[in-house]
């Protein structure tokens, strides 16, 4: 991102007049809530899914997925994708729908985990890397302006692989345990502070050919980030601070035991990194404002399954 652009005003929300978009990960923790903004703002709205999903007002769901999504509309206003970046990129460069806007979200971890000493982290962040380049590469032939979006730890729909499973083993185990040298710092972001990114984004010329991180608004170390998430829940689990050898040997057989399973020793060594990322440019350019980390218990439970509808 170039940082000696000037100074643009807060965009005004991307009302929709009409205006028509097709997005991808509608059904997911992001999506839900960037369609119900989409919505109320008078978007028209194709979204996919691979399953049924229940009629919400002004939303078309079509059946598919990006490597099969069958039949779309041969042009929109606007793309947006909340699901997975490579596979949204090589979607987009193959070019099934015409468009003059694409906002993508991507991850932090494109930065987080390229120097990652676990090999398959290394490959999420080339992934990462590539994927951008190819959506950029594409939106630059096809002459449509592009942004995507990375966020950092997400939470708030109880649908995340780190808070809410923290929250989950802290509710089965009656605590948590951390080892003490678990102070690298994080910034946890909302669902819903993502989604009104996204709208923000929209209309935000500025914005154009860029890729923006978007932290949350507090940035805390990992054993209080932890902390707050048990003090959300009502039982208030106790939080256990150990030596990090004792952690370390116990993290073997709570492995075998299925506690800390896809727990591995380079998650266990970023506890102890900082990973801040600077929402100036996002400020900046589309008014980022989130909020600081106080979460609920209703943010940390996952929600119940809703009923499909019928085919």
């Amino acid at each position: 991102m170039s940082e000696d652009r000037p100074q643009s005003p807060s965009p005004a929300p991307a009302t929709g007049h009409g205006r028509t978009a097709l997005v991808f990960g509608g059904s997911g923790q992001i999506g839900a809530p960037l369609l119900a903004r989409l919505a109320g703002l008078g978007w028209d709205i194709h979204a996919l899914s691979r399953d049924p999903r229940p009629q919400q007002p002004r939303v078309r769901w079509l059946r598919g997925e990006l490597a099969q999504p069958g039949t779309l509309p041969a042009a929109v206003d606007a793309v947006l994708s909340c699901g997975p970046l490579d596979a949204f990129s090589a979607w987009f460069e193959r070019g099934d729908v015409a468009c003059r806007r694409v906002l993508a979200f991507g991850s932090t971890s494109v930065d987080i985990k390229q120097a990652s000493a676990d090999a398959a982290e290394r490959d999420v962040a080339r992934r990462l890397r590539e994927a951008e380049a190819r959506l950029f590469d594409a939106a630059t032939k096809r002459s449509v302006d592009a942004t995507v979006l990375r966020p950092t730890l997400v939470y708030g729909a109880g649908r995340d692989a780190t808070l809410t499973r923290i929250a989950g083993l802290a509710r089965r185990l009656h605590g948590f345990a951390l080892p003490s040298d678990a102070d690298g710092r994080r910034q946890p972001v909302h669902v819903d502070d993502l989604a009104d990114a996204a709208i923000a984004c929209l209309d935000a010329t500025a914005t154009h050919g860029h890729a923006y991180a978007l932290p949350g608004g507090e940035t805390l170390p990992y054993r209080e980030m932890v902390a707050r998430v048990l003090a959300a829940l009502p039982s208030r689990p106790r939080l256990w601070t150990l030596p990090p050898s004792l952690f370390r040997a116990l993290l073997a057989p709570a492995r075998l035991l299925g506690v800390a399973a896809g727990f591995n020793d380079a998650a266990l060594a970023r506890m102890r990194d900082d990973l801040v990322f600077d929402d100036t440019p996002a400020r900046r350019d589309f008014g980022y404002a989130p909020r600081p980390f106080a979460p609920t218990e209703a943010m940390l439970t996952p929600p119940t399954a809703p009923a499909s509808a019928s085919p």
